[in-house]
């Protein structure tokens, strides 16, 4: 299974973003889906993550600017970003717990994808 992200740039503060991430593989099912995000010299932090039913949590510092949401069809994750602030700055990774196909399918595995690069300029 890999998990390919896409949408990190360059912006300004106060534009918007979105950050998108495939699964692919012999995959069963996902569970929970999520981005975290490492800024320079800090430690990672969970962003969002949303259940398989779609219910969604956020870290407090980006409720009511951020939105996530999944496709479960497509095994996709994406993030919508807006009013971002030079202190969203860093890499972000998508993360997915799944359920491989075969014999072993009821047990979910972590996954995290490669990580994408999000700058916010003052």
């Amino acid at each position: 299974v890999q998990l390919q992200a896409s949408g990190g740039g360059l912006v300004q503060a106060g534009e918007s973003l979105r950050l998108s991430c495939a699964a692919s593989g012999r995959i069963f099912s996902v569970n929970d889906m999520g981005w975290y995000r490492q800024a320079p010299g800090k430690q990672r932090e969970l962003v969002a993550t949303i259940t398989h039913s779609d219910s969604p949590n956020y870290a407090g510092s980006v409720k009511g600017r951020f939105t996530i949401s999944r496709d479960n069809a497509k095994n996709t994750v994406s993030l919508q970003m807006t009013s971002l602030k030079p202190e969203d700055t860093g890499v972000y990774y998508c993360y997915m717990k799944i359920q491989l196909l075969g014999w072993n399918y009821l047990t979910p595995y972590d996954y995290w994808g490669q990580g994408t690069l999000v700058t916010v300029s003052s």
